[in-house]
């Protein structure tokens, strides 16, 4: 089982979706990035957004890791919503993904992905 972590772009996310609905159907039928997974069990452990801009999405990533702890709960995998991506690609994010995941992924221990769904 995969225990899930998703951060939203906190600019944009009820803009071009409300209540993340995309991300919880794209997780329920493996679509686009969740499709990495397979058949095998997914478990949604919390969802936030990245703290917004200019960057605060590190801060956000030790929050949301130390509650999921404090409930008896790990965090395997961190998928940045695919809201956050578009924003990388064309809203003039200041996130630099890649140093943004090597820092996450040997701080926390957790690997750290790129978009959810792809609608």
């Amino acid at each position: 089982m995969a225990n899930v972590a998703i951060l939203y772009c906190k600019k944009i996310q009820d803009h071009s979706c409300i209540a993340c609905a995309k991300c919880h159907k794209g997780m329920a039928e493996r679509n686009g990035e969740f499709s990495r997974y397979g058949d095998g069990e997914l478990q949604l452990v919390g969802m936030t957004d990245c703290g917004d801009c200019p960057g605060l999405t590190f801060p956000r990533v030790k929050l949301l890791t130390e509650v999921a702890k404090g409930l008896g709960r790990s965090v395997d995998v961190i998928h940045f919503g695919t809201c956050m991506k578009l924003a990388m690609e064309t809203a003039d994010c200041p996130i630099e993904f890649e140093d943004l995941k090597f820092a996450v992924e040997q701080k926390f221990g957790c690997e750290v992905v790129l978009g959810t769904h792809s609608y």
